[in-house]
């Protein structure tokens, strides 16, 4: 038995974060009794003095951290070391502390990525569409950089955002092309289509699904399935959503912080499940 410890996750807005049902599910399965994860609301801000003060109240040592929106950026002075794919996209989504005493960044959203589309059989394609340049996007142009053989196109509103998705293009080395966002149905003859954008911005999208789709990964898991997503398995294509994502990059941040490995996916996932059903 592991010695008792505590997690959480860090953001603002956080009520809504299905990270503490995940992480403890896999506690729970682990047998990790002891072990706690919270959430706690903390803005860009607040994140240096609430580093500062942890450990003050006498508590379990910390063990990590999961790190959401908009502390991914700003995490990263406060931290002894961060893993190249963290790096790559200047965004830390996980906070580990070592032994001694370090603080330990990484991105498991990229691998995550990676590991919820394989788990759909998605495995190697010769060009891929992104709809959205957001943060999420930078990831998935770092994930699409391990599978993608060919050029991907980024469907954007601005020329602004489309500038940054051909500098986040060059630095992952990925061949990126950006075009108009109202020529994104063309995106949905893509073998794969990473949608990244906010809620009901893809909704139109829906009527212009082709009769044989490639892949979708729709990063969205409330309200699930999108109509992008419906329509899309009614034509019979694979889809990936943001539930996966979600799990398989948790998964990968349990076992970081506990040292145990595998961790439940089976269990964390229908936590998952079990959390949005309830809402």
């Amino acid at each position: 038995m592991l010695e008792n410890r505590r997690a959480a996750v860090l953001g603002s807005p956080i009520a809504h974060s299905l990270s503490p049902v995940l992480h403890r599910a896999a506690y729970r399965e682990l047998g990790l009794s002891g072990w706690t994860y919270d959430r706690f609301e903390v803005d860009e801000a607040g994140l240096p003095d609430f580093f500062k003060h942890l450990g003050e109240d006498g508590g379990p040592a910390w063990a990590g951290f999961s790190v959401t929106m908009p502390l991914k950026r700003a995490v990263i002075p406060l931290l002894d070391e961060i893993t190249d794919t963290a790096a790559s996209v200047e965004a830390v989504n996980t906070v580990v502390f070592a032994d001694d005493g370090r603080r330990l960044g990484d991105n498991t959203d990229i691998p995550g990525m990676l590991a919820a589309l394989h788990e759909r059989g998605v495995g190697r394609v010769e060009r891929a569409a992104v709809l959205g340049a957001g943060a999420t996007a930078s990831s998935a142009l770092a994930a699409l950089s391990r599978i993608c053989d060919g050029e991907v196109t980024a469907y954007v509103r601005s020329e602004a955002r489309a500038a940054e998705m051909r500098q986040w293009g060059e630095r992952l080395g990925v061949a990126v092309r950006t075009a108009d966002w109202n020529d994104a149905a063309e995106a949905l003859g893509a073998p794969l289509v990473i949608a990244t954008t906010p809620a009901g911005t893809a909704d139109a999208l829906a009527a212009s699904v082709p009769d044989r789709p490639g892949a979708l990964f729709d990063v969205l898991y409330e309200p699930w399935p999108t109509p992008l997503a419906a329509a899309w398995a009614a034509r019979g294509g694979p889809v990936v959503g943001g539930l996966d994502l979600l799990v398989h990059q948790a998964v990968l941040q349990v076992e970081q912080m506990t040292g145990l490995a595998p961790a439940p996916l089976a269990a964390m996932r229908e936590a998952g499940h079990a959390a949005l059903r309830a809402r």
